[in-house]
């Protein structure tokens, strides 16, 4: 099933699971989030971006350089204190 679909499952199911009151609240807030600018600093899907270099599941250092040598890369990104 693409994305787009499941995406759409999932906020029709969330609509009949949450009270209309706390949809509400929820929405309110979002669209807060969106006006304060927030999202003018994330990563934009499709960006380039700077060469870095991170952990790997193992420790091991990872270029990003090495990663695109072998070919594209697909960054998540996951927000959090971990």
């Amino acid at each position: 099933m693409p994305l787009g679909v499941r995406l759409k499952a999932i906020h029709a199911g969330a609509a009949s699971r949450i009270p209309a009151d706390k949809r509400a609240i929820m929405a309110e807030a979002t669209k807060n989030q969106r006006e304060s600018g927030i999202l003018d600093g994330v990563i934009k899907v499709g960006a380039t971006l700077p060469a870095f270099s991170l952990a790997n599941q193992t420790g091991q250092t990872v270029t990003s350089c090495e990663l695109l040598a072998r070919g594209p890369v697909v960054l998540t990104v996951f927000r959090g204190i971990w």
